[in-house]
């Protein structure tokens, strides 16, 4: 089995197909990797002025290196192999959107720390009950969530989760695609 793409590697490569210095962008996408990235290292950190940065596709399984990303706004990390969003705090005063969709995260503690996340895309991973779906109350910011395909409301009527989960999240503007649309 081939050797995993390191982030210096993959960053490498990148400048060499987009003919730009990472350091100096704000947009960088290492998604789709061959062979995948396994590991967030703090090669990210020399990223200062990314805005956005795409790792989606790959199989990373922790959230690292990245407490130097003061500018980063958008981190997408779907379709992984995430158990969890830990690691994700150091971006807490800057993160406004966080994208990690089919993963396997059964717990999002680190959500509670999130000041000024906007959009949050959870679909397909693992949460199961609704004391860990309400930590996203502790997003003081958040106004759209994804979240099908959750254990937590795979086998439950569509409507009864959504007017639920609409109880439970009081500011969100927006569930699955789907503006929410409230009586007076």
């Amino acid at each position: 089995m081939a050797k995993p793409t390191a982030i210096k590697d993959a960053l490498r490569i990148w400048e060499e197909k987009n003919g730009k210095d990472p350091v100096t962008v704000t947009d960088i996408g290492l998604q789709f990797q061959f062979p995948p990235i396994e590991k967030m290292d703090s090669t990210l950190n020399t990223l200062v002025n990314c805005r956005k940065l795409s790792l989606s596709s790959n199989a990373i399984e922790k959230i690292t290196g990245i407490n130097q990303l003061k500018n980063l706004r958008i981190l997408s990390l779907a379709r992984n192999n995430l158990k969890n969003i830990n690691g994700i705090e150091v971006l807490g005063e800057t993160l406004e959107e966080l994208w990690v969709s089919y993963n396997i995260i059964e717990k999002i503690k680190p959500i509670e720390s999130m000041k000024v996340l906007r959009v949050f895309y959870i679909s397909h991973n693992l949460i199961k009950d609704w004391a860990e779906f309400n930590r996203m109350a502790l997003a003081p910011k958040l106004e759209e969530i994804s979240f099908l395909g959750n254990l937590l409301n795979e086998n439950m009527d569509e409507l009864v989760f959504r007017n639920e989960a609409i109880r439970r999240l009081p500011l969100l503007k927006k569930l699955d695609g789907e503006p929410i649309i409230r009586g007076d």
